[in-house]
């Protein structure tokens, strides 16, 4: 049974958003030694490494242990997409109790502003992922890129509970006023609900403003056992519990679209950690479209199925809202860095470094996701501050 027994140590993030001439490993490169320093350690001191980078690159933690000059005890990379960087760290904390490792490098990178914009990239305008599913039926018909799939889940919860494209729209506005105080955040002009609705359309019920960005970047968390983190320079942030669920029989499958992953993670995370929704300080959502944000609200049992939409509308998001949620300005306007940010961000956020009008007021427990994996995947960190 876990024990509890491990805690994040550092965290960092490379330069974010438009960086023309990165690379991944570069980008990982720098989040990979801030995240070293922040923890007041060198990277001799790591024996664990486990990341992932774009998916074309084969065995990423490779190029990282030789960037950084560092042999390892245990190293892997990881494939389940945007559950990928939370699942990272759920496992360096069983490798650590396991007696694998002692201290593990955690971190995701990827150019995909600068990747997009080379000559000969077409393909990867329109989609980046490289995997080989069956596509008879969709480019064809015009059926291509994830906003189409996720549009189908959020075009099916609007029939099914009558959410409203408004609703969606104040996810929007909502992490976009936490990334104008964040001064590394990719998009950071305000956006009024207006702009939201006159955005331009990508997938019915998407406007722009409810995709992800195109982001050159990288983050990186340092994770260690806790008797060992007393010693560090920053108060550690406990990994109290963990989940994962994976529905793998697909989006369109049962109600997957409507229902997601996240519940079954949750719960799980939860149990283990031994605390309830009502216990969650604040929430770091993987927000790679608004209707994500809303579902997950749901699952996660911040409210009850179908009420998403009245939540997000109440202003819960807010700082001072019923759940802080993504309040670094999360994908949709800080960067697009597959979650990986969103771990950066709750632990900044549980060690109380933020000047008050970024800093969620008394957190001490935070919720991080990950979601991904042609949609299926999800993983549930909940993580303790002092």
């Amino acid at each position: 049974m876990y024990q509890r027994s491990v805690a994040i140590v550092g965290a960092a993030h490379s330069q974010l958003g438009e960086v023309p001439g990165s690379t991944a490993i570069g980008l990982m490169a720098d989040a990979s030694v801030a995240a070293v320093a922040d923890a007041g350690l060198t990277p001799a001191s790591i024996d664990g490494v486990i990341v992932r980078g774009p998916d074309d690159e084969y065995c990423f933690q490779q190029q990282v242990g030789e960037r950084l000059g560092l042999n390892a005890a245990f190293s892997t990379s990881l494939g389940n997409g945007g559950a990928s960087q939370a699942l990272a760290v759920v496992l360096a904390s069983l490798a650590i109790e396991a007696g694998l490792a002692t201290t593990v490098l955690c971190g995701y990178a990827r150019n995909s502003w600068s990747r997009t914009r080379r000559s000969g990239s077409r393909k990867a305008r329109m989609n980046q992922s490289t995997h080989n599913r069956t596509r008879e039926w969709r480019d064809s018909f015009g059926y291509f890129g994830e906003p189409a799939t996720h549009a189908l889940g959020a075009q099916r919860h609007m029939a099914m509970y009558g959410t409203t494209k408004e609703q969606l729209g104040h996810v929007a506005v909502s992490v976009r006023e936490h990334a104008t105080r964040n001064p590394h955040a990719q998009m950071q002009s305000p956006l009024t609900m207006e702009e939201y609705l006159d955005g331009p359309l990508v997938a019915e019920p998407f406007g722009i403003y409810d995709c992800s960005l195109r982001t050159d970047g990288a983050g990186a968390v340092v994770v260690t056992e806790t008797a060992r983190a007393k010693d560090l320079p920053h108060p550690p942030v406990v990994v109290r519990g963990f989940g994962s669920h994976n529905n793998l029989r697909g989006w369109t499958i049962d109600d997957h679209m409507v229902q997601t992953a996240a519940r079954a993670s949750g719960e799980r995370a939860y149990r283990i950690a031994d605390v309830s929704p009502s216990d969650i300080d604040t929430a770091q959502l993987y927000d790679c479209f608004t209707y994500m944000v809303l579902a997950q609200l749901e699952d996660y049992g911040f409210c009850e199925k179908g009420e998403g939409g009245e939540l997000v509308a109440s202003g819960a998001l807010g700082l001072d809202g019923a759940i802080p949620t993504n309040t670094s300005g999360g994908q949709l306007s800080e960067g697009h860095v597959e979650g990986m940010l969103q771990v950066v961000e709750a632990v900044r956020q549980l060690r109380h470094e933020y000047p008050a009008e970024r800093q969620v007021p008394d957190a001490r427990l935070a919720l991080v996701s990950g979601h991904g994996g042609n949609t299926v995947c999800h993983t549930t960190l909940i993580l303790e501050g002092g």
